[in-house]
């Protein structure tokens, strides 16, 4: 019997370390916020060249009030300016424009920030991004106010082609 006793107990002593190993991972790599009904899931952003001077925010925003709210913009202590924007096309080009008025998130709705869509653009950057790198930020919501953030500097491999319609991209 101390041979079975002693079996369950390295069994259960191993299945717990591995289910806190796997909670402590997972929580790691849990990179979400929250403001008020404010939900902000995996900011990120991509590596930069050395020369760059903007940089493109990515990330989901969701609003779990009863009220529509906006995300108006924010600040970085690595860039001089922040600003939300949005990919358009213009005669051919795709172009980022800024969202005069924020992006509108509306109860029970996720918005969702990518490469060829929404995003916050940061600009006047004080560095390039390196991957791995984590840079702080701030957003700014109309209704629920300011929420410090951290962006992830990471390859997206999912996008290969940067755009609209697979159009060349140009900041202006």
């Amino acid at each position: 019997m101390t041979t079975v006793v002693r079996d369950i107990f390295v069994f259960v002593t191993a299945a717990i370390f591995i289910a806190a190993t796997l909670l402590i991972a997972g929580a790691a790599g849990a990179h979400e916020y929250k403001v008020g009904a404010i939900d902000i899931g995996h900011p990120w952003s991509r590596p930069t060249p050395k020369d760059a001077n903007i940089a493109g925010g990515y990330l989901t925003i969701t609003n779990k009030g009863k009220t529509t709210d906006r995300l108006i913009g924010g600040t970085s202590p690595v860039a001089s300016q922040i600003e939300v924007h949005e990919m358009v096309d213009v005669d051919g080009m795709a172009k980022t424009r800024p969202v005069a008025n924020g992006i509108e998130i509306k109860p029970g709705k996720t918005v969702e920030l990518k490469p060829g869509a929404y995003r916050i653009l940061l600009m006047g950057l004080k560095e390039p991004f390196q991957v791995g790198q984590k840079v702080k930020g701030t957003l700014v919501f109309e209704k629920a106010g300011p929420v410090d953030i951290i962006y992830n500097i990471e390859e997206n491999a999912g996008a290969a082609v940067s755009g609209v319609n697979g159009v060349s991209h140009k900041h202006h």
